[in-house]
């Protein structure tokens, strides 16, 4: 354990981030409420994430993280789960076709309803509210009582969560996840596109192959990893009372886990060495993901690293740099070069949404997804030229057929967004979108190997 780390001595660190509830004693309660609920995952499925993050960093997986912005109340239906899910594996069946190795699947979801905001209050006209900081907390609704911080809504955040982790297992080892169905797997507003016609194609070799191997007597009935799939969750850890009143002692090992979800990561308004929320995470022993954003010095990165992973432990840090298109080649070798003399043992992971946000002419946040294809092919062709492994990609993307990034093969314009535009926070990539990601990433990673 951490030297004079409790799982509340983050309540004496200064902290940014965080919501001012009115009532104290109703905030208190809650978390003693969600203190005594069961964890909503386990801390030997954390162990095994770790492990399979362990290979990345040395090379031999990839890392594929994915999924909303924000969750929302409104939108928790078990068809836009399935969807998302369902985009994940054709992602993972594309990348794991090209790069020839497993990958390691960790969904933005069961858990990612805060939001950090880079301004605490929101102005319409003469009104001024609250920011929205994500279901959780408070309510998109420009309305005063709504973006009250509410406690209870933490009530309501577990059990969507829990709800959702429900079906996303039974999806990954009830028989969904099962590769005799990779051709169900294509979405119908996906299948008439370029990339419903690419992952056809693919998904037809992939066939050929079960089918040899079935007539050589190994099939889904006979092999559990043919029928089933590891789906891991995450999410930002910054409502911090939530992550310590989910924090347990595992009865196994002896160490403490936040049982909210199997990752965590620390965003870039977050990260202050001395801050709570690097506090929080040093002690939980979950795989913990850094944002690294073009404020990051090199140096800091090495001490942040030190705090959260003194005995550097191989799949306990995931690095995710997001740079921004035109900032990445600047700021990513000085990472990379100091990362690799301190010997330190990290995944390397690719977040080319988040610095690449802009707002379109008719006023909507969009992403260009040519500008985030560009992100990631500077980062894997600096990794190259390190001689670093480029291990993940880290992207908010949803299976639904929304209009929120323009571009892609079904050329989605500024003048479209309005369209379906439901994103609660920031542009989505849709499903056609994120199969160009993957298609892209497939590329570049075959030529590596070869």
């Amino acid at each position: 354990m951490s030297d004079n780390w409790t799982k509340d001595s983050w309540r004496k660190k200064p902290i940014v981030q965080v919501p001012d509830y009115d009532d104290k004693k109703h905030l208190k309660d809650v978390e003693s409420r969600l203190a005594s609920y069961p964890p909503l995952v386990f801390a030997g499925e954390a162990r095994r994430l770790k492990e399979n993050l362990a290979k990345v960093s040395k090379g031999e997986a990839f890392l594929l993280q994915g999924g909303d912005c924000a969750e929302s109340f409104a939108e928790h239906h078990p068809d836009n789960i399935r969807d998302t899910f369902r985009v994940m594996l054709q992602m993972s069946i594309v990348l794991t076709f090209a790069a020839g190795c497993p990958i390691v699947k960790v969904g933005r979801i069961a858990g990612q309803f805060a939001k950090p905001r880079s301004a605490p209050i929101e102005k319409q006209g003469d009104t001024e509210l609250p920011s929205y900081r994500g279901d959780i907390i408070n309510d998109i609704s420009f309305d005063k009582e709504l973006r009250k911080p509410d406690p209870e809504r933490q009530i309501m955040a577990y059990r969507q969560s829990a709800s959702t982790l429900n079906l996303l297992r039974a999806f990954a080892q009830g028989g969904y996840a099962n590769l005799d169905h990779v051709h169900k797997w294509n979405m119908g507003f996906v299948r008439e596109s370029k990339q419903g016609e690419q992952y056809d194609a693919l998904a037809s070799r992939i066939s050929e192959s079960l089918n040899f191997m079935d007539a050589m007597g190994i099939n889904s009935d006979s092999s559990q990893k043919l029928r089933s799939v590891e789906f891991f969750t995450s999410h930002e850890s910054l409502l911090l009372g939530y992550e310590e009143a989910l924090t347990r002692i595992d009865s196994t090992s002896g160490d403490w886990y936040d049982t909210s979800a199997h990752m965590l990561w620390i965003g870039d308004r977050t990260r202050q060495p001395d801050g709570a929320h690097i506090e929080f995470v040093r002690g939980v022993k979950n795989p913990i993901g850094i944002k690294c954003g073009p404020s990051l010095e090199a140096d800091e990165l090495i001490k942040l690293i030190d705090i959260i992973n003194p005995e550097n432990e191989a799949g306990r840090i995931t690095l995710i740099s997001r740079f921004g298109v035109d900032k990445v080649s600047e700021h990513l070798p000085k990472l990379i070069k100091k990362v690799e003399k301190e010997g330190k043992k990290v995944v390397w992971c690719c977040d080319p949404v988040h610095g690449n946000t802009i707002k379109a002419s008719n006023g909507y946040k969009t992403r260009y997804l040519d500008t985030l294809l560009s992100e990631v092919k500077q980062f894997i062709d600096i990794h190259q030229s390190e001689g670093t492994y480029a291990g993940g990609v880290h992207i908010e993307n949803t299976g639904q057929n929304v209009t929120e990034c323009c571009g892609g093969s079904f050329e989605i314009l500024e003048e479209d967004l309005s369209s379906r535009y439901h994103t609660h926070c920031d542009p989505r990539l849709n499903a056609n979108q994120s199969l160009d990601m993957a298609f892209l990433i497939a590329e570049r990673l075959k030529e590596i190997r070869s």
